[in-house]
């Protein structure tokens, strides 16, 4: 039997406000911030007892209760109870791969509704001893009298104790993403100061849409915190280049602790669903997801750890039949300036898309005016899980105001791309009356 895909809607997100690591959010978990942004998404969208056909979302830093991390967090929303949930894991990409997995289900008419959710601490990192003590802590859980427990500790080196704090470098190469990073920043020839620069337009567009009160409906507050704390909205050109180079120590480094995203916890969720879903619940479209793709590239083999996204978009816009000029907005996650700057420029190369993307010709440039309109990670922050869902909620707010479509490219680690395409019903309504 032959089904006939539907249209995938986003209706709408939210998220709690973004705060640097050992902050304000210093106390809570990711269960605790996961589920404060899906009740903010019930409450948004008069959700309460109601069924949803899954919750897809997850976290990087992880400690072993969040095996099971979705469904707790459904547990501990309003949700009804019979909302299964998924745990979900793809570094970066992982609430926008959510997305993309659900609405494919959306599309062929498994489900009707879905949440992509994403949440991420590394205040609540956990620790992790070596493998012989903790063999020993196993071995006293499983001794019955006190004497039988004491002698497990017999032989105990002063060097058993000493924790092993996480560890955010590569496993195939060792190297931090910051590091990684540096590394394309000197092989693309990325200057210090247009970096610098992303980074302040990011602050400035950021400090801007709070103002407006832009960002009124896209956040719900969380612990007494109701504002992103990273945002620097006095930041200057002079304090971003006084800082010093935070991953390269020589005078080649260029990436500070000013164009780099801080360590972050916060949470954010989105709901997607059919036409026919949302018309039964009332509930408005604000743009429709049409294309997705995810790929990863040999960055062990020098491709470049943050590079992959360029691959991604390329095979997403042929089968889309668009090109990279076709967009009236561009989200692609800042996760260190320089990757944004080297993903502008490797579109523009001509040998990096001919041997990289199979291309006879660059994609060649974007309308910088159309990118990141509303401020990105270098000024909210990076909740590693959580960003995904944030792009793809503020995406199609903006498209439910202005029309059109937009293109959303996201880096990950383990040398991995995602990306998207929304539009906005009317140019879906154009294209298809076209």
């Amino acid at each position: 039997m032959t089904r006939e895909l539907r249209r995938v809607a986003v209706i709408g997100g939210v998220r709690i406000p973004f705060c640097r690591s050992n902050t304000l959010y210093a106390d809570l978990s990711n269960l605790d911030m996961m589920s404060s942004a899906l009740n903010g998404l019930v409450d948004r969208f008069g959700l309460k007892g109601q069924h949803i056909d899954e919750v897809v979302g997850g976290a990087v830093v992880t400690h072993s209760k969040d095996f099971n991390l979705a469904r707790e967090a459904v547990l501990s929303s309003k949700l009804a109870p019979s909302t299964p949930g998924v745990t979900l894991i793809q570094a970066c990409g992982t609430s926008l791969q959510s997305a993309l997995m659900s609405a494919a289900k959306i599309a062929t008419g498994e489900i009707e509704s879905a949440i992509s959710a994403g949440s991420d601490t590394t205040s609540d990192a956990p620790i992790v001893f070596s493998k012989k003590f903790s063999k020993r802590l196993i071995d006293v859980g499983q001794r019955k009298s006190a004497i039988d427990k004491i002698k497990v500790f017999k032989g105990l080196s002063p060097g058993e104790l000493a924790p092993q704090p996480p560890n955010v470098a590569e496993p195939r190469t060792g190297l931090t993403m910051g590091q990684h990073c540096e590394l394309m920043a000197q092989e693309w020839h990325i200057p210090r100061a247009d970096q610098d620069e992303l980074a302040y337009e990011s602050h400035m567009k950021g400090a801007a849409a709070y103002e407006s009160g832009y960002m009124d409906d896209l956040i719900v507050p969380c612990a007494g915190v109701y504002r992103d704390n990273n945002l620097r909205p006095d930041t200057t050109l002079e304090k971003l280049a006084s800082l010093k180079p935070a991953y390269e120590k020589s005078e080649r480094g260029t990436l500070t602790a000013g164009n780099s995203t801080p360590l972050t916890d916060g949470a954010s969720s989105v709901l997607l669903a059919s036409e026919a879903w949302a018309a039964e619940h009332n509930l408005p479209v604000l743009a429709y997801l049409t294309f997705g793709q995810h790929i990863a590239n040999d960055f062990v083999g020098g491709d470049g750890l943050l590079m992959a996204p360029t691959i991604a978009v390329s095979k997403m816009l042929d089968r889309a039949g668009l090109t990279l000029q076709d967009f009236d907005f561009y989200e692609i996650h800042e996760a260190f300036a320089a990757q944004v700057l080297c993903t502008l420029k490797a579109w523009e190369d001509a040998d990096y898309c001919r041997t990289k993307l199979g291309k006879s010709a660059p994609l060649g440039a974007i309308d910088r005016t159309k990118l990141n309109v509303k401020g990105s990670s270098l000024a909210f922050g990076h909740p590693f899980a959580a960003t995904g869902a944030r792009i793809v909620a503020n995406l199609a707010k903006l498209l439910s105001i202005h029309g059109g479509r937009g293109l959303i490219s996201v880096c990950t680690a383990g040398g991995m791309g995602v990306a998207a395409i929304l539009e906005a019903p009317t140019t879906i309504e154009a294209r298809a009356a076209a």
